[in-house]
């Protein structure tokens, strides 16, 4: 091979290894796309919405457990069958303090020795003795569960909205009603609903 030979095969070799390199960005960039598409989208769908929810009725509940202030632990995952109420609560809350003799009054006393229902209000990171102190204060005697580090409350809610919020449950482990704050209207159109549930009307 003569050195005019070399050359012309020097460049064609750069050119050719030129090209493979573009062609294979170019294949490595689209496939990385519906990667990036998928990771829009989620982030996406668990934006809160107006209220600080991050689910929507007919969404399937995650499995979890809660200790409650009695030390014992319960399973999400043996309510199936029943109708549930999370009620999402702290001590600093004015509007839980409102509420929470409401719902022992109108809702707890009058369901509490149904089977197929369960109230749990879910206290938002705070101590055990804090949690025991509110009990007292608000006189309820439905139970109450730990969340250190809001860790339940966020399955549910962005961790910076706020409490109160009720999360009814239906017996297929499905939300069926979701209420923010206290307002007369939509606690009632909830009270309506876990009695439909439970087939009491």
């Amino acid at each position: 091979m003569n050195q005019t030979d070399f050359k012309v095969n020097s460049i064609f070799i750069l050119v050719y290894s030129i090209g493979l390199l573009l062609f294979s960005d170019g294949v490595m960039a689209q496939e990385s796309e519906p990667t990036q598409e998928k990771t829009i989208s989620k982030a996406k769908l668990e934006e809160p919405d107006t209220r600080g929810y991050i689910v929507n009725v007919g969404d399937k509940v995650d499995k979890f457990e809660l200790t409650l202030d009695d030390g014992s632990v319960v399973k999400s995952k043996k309510w199936k069958g029943k109708v549930v109420m999370l009620q999402f609560t702290a001590s600093w809350c004015g509007v839980c303090r409102k509420e929470m003799p409401i719902i022992e009054e109108e809702i707890w006393s009058e369901l509490k020795d149904n089977d197929d229902f369960v109230l749990i209000g879910v206290d938002r990171d705070e101590p055990l003795e804090t949690v025991l102190k509110f009990k007292e204060q608000t006189g309820i005697s439905y139970p109450l569960a730990l969340d250190p580090g809001a860790e339940i409350y966020q399955l549910f809610a962005a961790k910076k909205s706020g409490v109160t919020r009720n999360i009814i449950i239906n017996q297929d482990g499905e939300i069926a009603y979701l209420t923010r704050l206290f307002e007369r209207e939509e606690f009632d159109e909830m009270k309506a609903e876990i009695w439909k549930l439970l087939k009491l009307n």
